[in-house]
């Protein structure tokens, strides 16, 4: 009988301080921080138990240990920590202490993405899609003609490629006007925007902007990277202004054009004017770059600020790096100009 005690007893205690969570660090110490992600959108895919734990160690991710999660990470090559209910336990409560700048977001839905993207583009002119290729998190290409069908609203998140909603054709006429590609695009984008109905590039990609503001009204994710971000809503204040000088869309532009905006159809910004210089590299004056913001490569760098996990969970999501220091980046558009717009931050929470 004391030796069944015993045996029962070491089953029981084994049995209590086995590992049955899986940690995955997302600071220095993981090697593989996309391919974490990737895990974290998996984990979501087969209803397992996700916790994204904010400001600790990067914004790491806890979760409810299996075979097949430890497998998974052991093949795309995450690092991973298998722990005890203890230490789980410990974690949850140094998070959840009022006097600490963290906390927990349970992920309870992997969401359908769409990236809006030309067909025509190489594979490298998007990084998001390529990102979203190595972190293995699925994701559908949509553009005009899938938008204008109404497809958007099947989707949870949408992500737009560096694009031109203005119907400018990104304002590279002045430098590729003769280059091939230029050329290519000029055509497949005015077919596509007579094969829809539209007279003109620029009528066509309002449509899509409004198309994508119901798609947010409706409770939609949205992030915009590059040009996409001042010019979306470029578009939007020019409802119904021709903006686009004769070499985009064979007419003159309405000299008056910047007094005719109206800012209130805009998500994020106010009181900017456009360029009106068809030459030059730029959409408006909401850009920082490069006229505005004269700095060397080398010195480029901004810092992540640290929201309030516990009152401010969305900024401090998007927040979430195992680096505070990032160096800088140069796009058409890099930043955005406090004394020329007035920028406000939207957040569209779906209400479950």
């Amino acid at each position: 009988m004391k030796r069944i005690l015993i045996s029962v007893f070491f089953i029981f205690a084994f049995s209590s301080a086995r590992a049955s969570y899986l940690l995955i660090p997302m600071d220095d110490t993981q090697k593989d921080h996309l391919k974490a992600y990737g895990i974290a959108y998996y984990a979501l895919q087969n209803s397992l138990d996700v916790k994204w734990l904010l400001n600790y160690r990067g914004g790491s991710f806890l979760f409810g240990n299996t075979t097949a999660l430890e497998k998974e990470c052991a093949i795309r090559g995450v690092t991973n920590q298998i722990i005890a209910d203890a230490q789980a336990n410990a974690i949850i409560t140094e998070i959840l202490n009022p006097e600490v700048n963290m906390d927990i977001v349970k992920l309870e839905v992997a969401p359908k993405i769409a990236v809006y993207s030309p067909k025509n583009k190489l594979p490298w002119d998007d990084a998001v899609t390529m990102a979203l290729k190595y972190a293995e998190i699925p994701y559908d290409v949509v553009y005009d003609e899938e938008v204008i069908q109404g497809k958007l609203p099947t989707y949870d998140w949408l992500h737009l490629h560096h694009e031109d909603f203005t119907g400018q054709y990104g304002r590279f006429y002045a430098a590729y006007r003769n280059a091939p590609w230029y050329q290519e695009d000029v055509r497949i984008q005015e077919a596509s925007a007579a094969k829809l109905g539209f007279s003109k590039v620029s009528q066509l990609k309002l449509a899509v902007a409004q198309k994508i503001r119901d798609f947010t009204a409706g409770g939609g994710f949205l992030f915009a990277m590059c040009s996409a971000t001042d010019s979306y809503d470029i578009a939007l204040a020019a409802e119904g202004i021709d903006i686009c000088k004769e070499m985009f869309d064979g007419d003159g532009a309405d000299p008056s054009m910047n007094s005719k905006l109206d800012y209130s159809k805009c998500f994020a910004f106010h009181d900017f004017k456009l360029s009106t210089d068809p030459y030059e590299y730029e959409f408006s004056e909401i850009d920082n770059e490069p006229k505005y913001r004269r700095l060397p490569r080398t010195e480029d760098f901004f810092t992540l600020f640290e929201y309030s996990a516990k009152w401010d969970p969305i900024p401090t999501m998007l927040c979430q790096n195992h680096e505070q220091v990032i160096k800088g980046f140069m796009g058409q558009t890099t930043a955005f100009r406090k004394n020329s717009s007035r920028l406000m931050f939207w957040s569209w929470v779906k209400q479950n």
